[in-house]
């Protein structure tokens, strides 16, 4: 409870600009400080607001959105000096225990809390500052439900059942012990919740406000996020409902850059080229390829319209921490690398980065058709034709730009610039993008295909297929590197909702690459399934040793989602440890007893 309470004091202090709290602290009660002496003005509410968002971009907050989401999949292996970090090196290799400091949560309670009190205490604000308007404050309620929202989402993903309160603690004699939530009645709460408020968020913000337009909340955000809960719980219908709702908002901002253009440009056709759908542009010259990467997850400035065109929300950083007071993206600098260390602790695992060679059968990730005109074979990590090819650096986040060439029709070879320096690292860390969006409505369409063969059935479900595969080929053809833009994958090899359901995994696996996204993912592919089988075989492809006892683990569904943190049992007598973790007190799989 007091770890809690005195993050917001702290967080008043800092973001109010106080250069000591103790004053104030000795002076009067700490209630009235927070209460009497601070929630004022609109300025105060600000403050906090900032506070919260300043909390998601903490390191450790950024380093657990990825852990959780992508470090136990096939997508990762172990990097540079790993070995410095044995928390992390136990999870590469599948070794969890509840000691693991990557289990703790606090960072993302700590969100949750200020989110909670800004919600609490905003009205009073607003009911005594004429300058804080009712719409800007249902506006900031929206803002920090979808916040709020988005740290349980990331919690129930990867614990499954957790502590859920929409309560604020700001006192020493509130109660702080709850028991776990169950993961479906969590996840009610979020849509519940977001459902409530949608339609009070800001549609999109000013243009002058560029930081603003996908660094903060917007109602494209909200839609997204539903999109997703959505697809979780299994509601196929209100998935599709929120993805095209994004996706519609995205055509027209596209539209409106299109009319803003005052020359015609050479990408102005390639919303046909890729299904309608207003996706970055690749360049498509005979020597360079790949520019999407640059302009959305590099740093060149020149881009802003086409980035607010597919970003729908991401974590803002900075890679001018000392001059501009922003903070640099510490996660990615550690975990992937930097212009000292190419290499960071983390890695594509050997599985990944063989995909980039293999051949036939064994071409599992990347489409063997695509053979080397896949661009993401070199945004997501450094491959060169003919060259040097033992650095097995991530480059996606780490490099602020990458030219792809192919001369005289040649496999493609690529040139990388520009690794951020060490702890500058200015690469913002993207939570929803338009593809991302457009493959879970790929997904949901396949959930919605019937039983039954006859006529009415049969086009009905060919009809849900032939979208999912627009959606997907519309992902897959940004992707190529190839003057002439055209199909590289082909409707007739997708026959049944098992083709189309692996071709759209197989897709977000390429798209989504190091974006925290694979291990979740695995883990909505096993709810749905009802069975461990797809991610199992998924997290052996990179074992190396201990095969038979990753095998044996992971075929228990409660062995998918992480055991809760040692201290956090302690201080909280309500919670029961996950049973594939045992008492937490030692790493056995023993079931805990009740």
């Amino acid at each position: 409870m007091k770890r809690l309470y005195y993050n917001i004091i702290y967080a008043i202090c800092v973001i109010a600009g106080f250069s000591s709290c103790s004053d104030f602290l000795v002076i009067e009660p700490q209630n009235e400080i927070i209460f009497d002496k601070f929630w004022n003005e609109k300025a105060d509410v600000e403050a906090i607001i900032a506070g919260c968002y300043s909390g998601l971009q903490e390191e450790a907050v950024i380093k657990r959105m990825m852990v959780w989401g992508e470090f136990r999949s096939d997508n990762i292996g172990p990097g540079n000096n790993v070995q410095s970090d044995g928390n992390l090196e136990k999870i590469l290799k599948e070794n969890i225990d509840a000691k693991n400091s990557y289990t703790e949560w606090k960072d993302f309670y700590a969100v949750i809390n200020r989110c909670n009190t800004v919600i609490k205490y905003a009205p009073d604000v607003s009911a005594n500052d004429a300058a804080y308007t009712e719409s800007e404050l249902q506006a900031n309620i929206a803002e920090m439900v979808a916040i709020r929202s988005l740290c349980y989402f990331y919690l129930i993903r990867a614990f499954r059942d957790v502590p859920f309160s929409r309560e604020a603690y700001t006192d020493d004699d509130q109660t702080m012990d709850l028991p776990a939530t169950k993961f479906d009645a969590v996840l009610d709460s979020l849509i519940f919740d977001l459902e409530s408020v949608k339609n009070q968020a800001v549609k999109r913000y000013p243009e002058t406000k560029e930081l603003y337009q996908t660094g903060r909340v917007t109602q494209d955000f909200i839609h997204s996020l539903l999109c997703e809960l959505y697809l979780w719980k299994k509601d196929y219908e209100k998935c599709v409902y929120y993805a095209d709702l994004v996706i519609d908002s995205k055509k027209l901002i596209y539209e409106e850059n299109r009319q803003k253009r005052t020359t015609t440009s050479s990408n102005d056709n390639d919303i046909d080229r890729y299904n309608g759908f207003p996706l970055v542009s690749n360049s498509r010259q005979t020597n360079y390829y790949g520019d999407a990467y640059t302009i959305l997850f590099g740093r060149d400035r020149n881009y802003t319209d086409e980035v607010n065109q597919e970003i729908i929300f991401q974590l803002v950083f900075s890679d001018d921490p000392q001059g501009n007071g922003m903070m640099a993206n510490g996660a990615v600098n550690s975990f992937y690398g930097n212009d000292r260390s190419s290499v960071g602790l983390v890695a594509p695992s050997d599985y990944i980065y063989a995909q980039v060679e293999a051949t036939g059968q064994d071409r599992k990730v990347y489409a063997d058709k695509n053979k080397m005109w896949d661009a993401r074979i070199y945004i997501n990590h450094i491959y060169r034709k003919g060259g040097n090819n033992s650095n097995k650096s991530i480059n996606k986040y780490t490099t602020r730009d990458i030219e792809i060439s192919a001369t005289g029709g040649t496999t493609p070879e690529a040139s990388y610039y520009d690794k951020y320096t060490e702890n500058q690292n200015g690469s913002n860390w993207i939570i929803y993008r338009l593809t991302d969006i457009m493959l879970l409505k790929a997904e949901a369409l396949t959930q919605m295909i019937r039983e039954g063969d006859d006529a009415a059935t049969v086009d009905y479900n060919k009809s849900l297929m032939d979208r999912a595969f627009t959606l997907v080929n519309a992902v897959n053809k940004r992707s190529i590197c190839q003057t002439l833009l055209q199909d590289t994958l082909v409707r007739a090899n997708y026959g049944n909702k098992g083709d189309m359901e692996n071709l759209v995994l197989q897709e977000r696996q390429r798209e989504l690459m190091f974006e925290g996204k694979r291990w979740f993912d695995l883990v909505r592919l096993s709810q749905r399934n009802g069975n461990t089988s797809v991610l199992k075989n998924a997290a052996l492809q990179k074992a190396t040793t201990g095969s038979g006892l990753i095998s044996n683990h992971l075929s228990k569904m409660d062995a998918i989602y992480w055991p809760y943190n040692l201290e956090e049992l302690k201080v909280n007598k309500k919670l029961v440890q996950n049973p594939a973790f045992g008492s937490g007190e030692d790493e056995s799989y023993k079931k805990t007893t009740k």
